[in-house]
């Protein structure tokens, strides 16, 4: 027998729920109110989840200096590379990219972009003046050739910095042919904001989708559809908060004030063995994630300064161990 009474499933927050344009999401906004880096975020594949026994250090906590388990989640982040710098200016309607001054990248990008024949010596951005434009930032590209599922395709795409446009500009002309290191832009404690594109589960009903109740075995008219839709069910004549069949998952999502709890160098601290399902070794510099964040394994997730930053004491666990015990199916 079904509950008689439950709160409707499928939030109408979302919506459209559409398939996401690419494999990795976009930024949409851009913090800039305790950023401490110029660079305002970072990248990271996901790897898989582990969990940390730790000494918990939060003085308003229950468990205060005992050895608490926390679930956390391995992201694998490559070094970054400067693809080119943008510059903007004002229009009538706000600001539009003035100018791309691009760097000489490695052969990998080729896999993604089709390259230009010449590009400009990095000593040619001593001549741009920042009070000339209205922002600078920079469009950077991952190195997944370092990480260890086998992926050497790049993804491409454009980070803001923060402080003045001398500021932004000398951080561009510092890392133009530098690589960019996940220690140098993010930090152990800080939260972060994990934007990613979830799961696909393909074409969905309305039972999956959104929760609905099934209807009774007698009907006549399915029973794992939606009941009377009134005179006209036509698509153009239905209100769109019904529960429609459809597709579900590969969504783009943001997950709110993910909080690190360390960065390390070496993948063998968290490898187990036989590496991780679906994944395999880390090899290169690694952050764990406090719980879960969207996306499946091997995916792309872009970390960001958080929107809203949470209050009161967020201290982070003393690690005392790291599960590493194996993962494979026995």
């Amino acid at each position: 027998m079904p509950k008689p009474v439950r709160p409707r499933s499928g939030s109408m927050g979302m919506w459209p729920r559409k398939k996401a344009k690419k494999m990795y999401a976009r930024v949409r906004g851009w913090s800039t109110a305790k950023a401490e880096k110029p660079l305002l975020g970072f990248a990271g594949y996901k790897v898989g989840m582990t969990h940390v026994m730790g000494i918990d250090n939060k003085k308003t906590s229950m468990t205060k200096k005992l050895e608490i388990r926390v679930p956390v989640t391995v992201l694998e982040c490559p070094p970054l590379r400067i693809f080119s710098v943008r510059f903007y200016r004002k229009n009538n309607y706000g600001v539009e990219v003035a100018e791309d001054f691009l760097v000489k990248p490695d052969k990998e990008v080729e896999r993604k972009l089709q390259l230009a024949k010449s590009y400009k010596n990095v000593k040619d951005l001593d001549s741009k003046n920042a009070d000339d434009f209205a922002d600078i930032s920079v469009l950077v590209y991952t190195s997944p050739k370092a990480a260890g599922f086998g992926k050497k395709r790049p993804e491409v795409f454009e980070m803001k910095l923060s402080g003045s446009n001398k500021d932004k500009l000398e951080f561009a002309k510092a890392n133009a042919e530098k690589d960019i290191l996940v220690s140098d832009v993010l930090k152990e404690g800080q939260f972060v904001d994990a934007r990613g594109v979830t799961k696909g589960k393909g074409y969905q009903g309305p039972v999956k989708r959104f929760g609905i109740h099934l209807k009774g075995h007698k009907t006549e008219k399915g029973v794992r559809s939606v009941g009377s839709r009134g005179g006209w069910s036509q698509q153009q004549h239905v209100m769109y908060r019904t529960a429609y069949a459809g597709q579900m998952g590969f969504h783009q999502r943001m997950h709110f004030n993910a909080q690190i709890i360390k960065i390390g160098t070496e993948g063998k601290d968290v490898n187990p063995k036989g590496g991780f399902p679906g994944y395999g070794l880390v090899n290169s510099s690694y952050l764990l994630v406090k719980g879960s964040v969207p996306g499946a394994r091997k995916r792309m997730l872009i970390l960001t300064q958080p929107l809203r930053m949470p209050k009161g004491d967020h201290s982070i666990p003393t690690i005392t161990e790291i599960s590493l015990e194996s993962r494979q199916r026995r």
